[in-house]
């Protein structure tokens, strides 16, 4: 593709992520390599059992792009991106028949038979790894229970569903790296397993077509082309990690993630290979606690204030981002040495162990305390996050440099930060934005447009 070119205007792209608590969108400057304005709003879409409303989503979308086009009326091009994993349903008109069951939803741990889930069930029979809240898991679970939507004909991501309807499409179209995120997808092939799915008694027919990341789902009604939407986990190293081949992506917000990028096809068992646009694939290594971890503790503490003051310091208390500060404090004072707390952070349990649990070991008379019990928690979150990096093949993690650190988990907590360092006994560097996924969604739409591109040393540059 020839590099794009906008005479008389700076090259600007807009990116939108969908998260699951908020969505974003952020319009950029390819050529300075800058971020010239976002605009985030939450995500209120919510419904019972892991649901969201595809309608309230595409609302607040629109609600961003009116905001941004406003203002870059001559953008090039429109990326997008968001949650992965989930699946919503739409009819042959391309509208949503379902709500957006996201990647938390649990049909997948109901019973198949005595002695395993919907899960266990569909990874023993197709050879996939599947976790509940993998979308054809969860195809599964509905299909057992007779609750599909009636008029479904096709199933895709929510990133997917969105860039149908900014480009008033009637059929959604799937990208490598959202089609692997929901299940039996050869990513080698670049391909959904038929034979894999015929063994799960899955009907392809609901699977949207797969297309390249670079191709073009259609055009706005302002002519702007959008493209394929691709998974937020890639968006994010797009848009964080300035020199793929040398640095590790360490994202730590709600959940964590440890990404690691190869410019091969890669496996390794205990992580998931996903394909990465424009080739090569990411090791990828999710917690599903990360950050709530720390959000438990924090209240802890906080019931502990309320209950032994009788409620009466609710008035007055610090609110949460002030708690989460003192927490901070303490650590400034803690001594480097004396008797360690080791704790567990699966929480939540674990992708293969969903019924796993944390623990905290090694109490003494001398370290259970509020400080000790605060560093414990973040170096727990760490070495979970440790032990995937520790499954990359020997001649891909000796390449790794640095560590880019992404996620309020890290941007907020310098003590996180030094832990994870010394943890990886490498330096954190955090990502120069806030809005990674959103940017990251952006630079695939110069990429795209061939605004921008790979160098020999995996750098992304304008007009390669």
């Amino acid at each position: 593709m020839q590099p794009y070119r906008q005479e008389g205007w700076a090259i600007i792209v807009i990116g939108i992520d969908i998260g699951t608590t908020s969505i974003c969108g952020a319009a950029y400057e390819v050529t300075a390599k800058r971020l010239l304005q976002a605009v985030t709003l939450p995500n209120r879409s919510g419904q019972a059992e892991h649901g969201q409303d595809p309608a309230s989503i595409y609302g607040t979308v629109e609600t961003i792009l009116r905001q941004l086009l406003a203002r870059y009326p001559k953008a090039a091009g429109i990326g997008v991106t968001g949650q992965m994993h989930g699946i919503v349903y739409v009819d042959r008109h391309g509208q949503a028949v379902s709500p957006l069951y996201t990647w938390q939803d649990r049909k997948g741990l109901l019973p198949a038979g005595e002695h395993e889930t919907i899960a266990e069930r569909m990874a023993r029979i197709t050879g996939y790894e599947l976790s509940t809240g993998f979308g054809l898991v969860t195809h599964a679970a509905l299909t057992s229970q007779g609750k599909l939507p009636a008029d479904a004909v096709k199933l895709c991501t929510i990133a997917d569903y969105i860039a149908m309807r900014i480009v008033r499409g009637s059929a959604p179209i799937i990208e490598a790296s959202n089609a692997a995120s929901i299940g039996i997808f050869d990513v080698r092939q670049g391909r959904f397993d038929e034979a894999a799915l015929a063994a799960a008694g899955i009907s392809a027919d609901y699977l949207p077509a797969v297309r390249p990341s670079v191709a073009p789902a259609g055009h706005t009604s302002e002519g702007i082309p959008v493209f394929n939407a691709l998974g937020d986990n890639q968006a994010s190293v797009l848009g964080s990690v300035k020199e793929l081949r040398t640095s590790l992506l360490l994202n730590i917000g709600t959940g964590g993630q440890l990404s690691a990028y190869s410019d091969r096809y890669t496996a390794a068992e205990g992580l998931e290979t996903r394909p990465f646009p424009g080739g090569g694939v990411l090791l990828v290594g999710a917690s599903l606690a990360g950050g709530k971890s720390y959000a438990m503790l924090e209240r802890l503490f906080r019931s502990v204030v309320d209950v032994f003051s009788d409620g009466r310091e609710r008035e007055t208390s610090a609110s949460g981002r002030e708690l989460y500060g003192r927490m901070e404090q303490l650590l400034d004072r803690l001594p480097p040495a004396g008797d360690k707390l080791t704790v567990r952070t699966q929480f939540y349990g674990t992708r293969s162990e969903p019924g796993a649990k944390g623990a905290i070991e090694g109490i003494g008379p001398d370290n259970l305390t509020p400080e000790h019990l605060t560093e414990a928690f973040l170096a727990g979150m760490a070495d979970e996050l440790y032990r995937y990096y520790e499954l990359l093949p020997l001649e891909l993690r000796s390449g790794f440099a640095t560590v880019t650190g992404s996620g309020n988990g890290l941007r907020h907590n310098k003590h996180l930060r030094r832990i994870c360092a010394e943890r990886f006994g490498m330096p954190i560097v955090l990502s120069a934005v806030r809005e990674e996924a959103s940017v990251g969604a952006a630079l695939h739409a110069a990429v795209a447009l061939g605004a921008a591109g790979y160098d020999t040393a995996g750098r992304l540059l304008p007009g390669v």
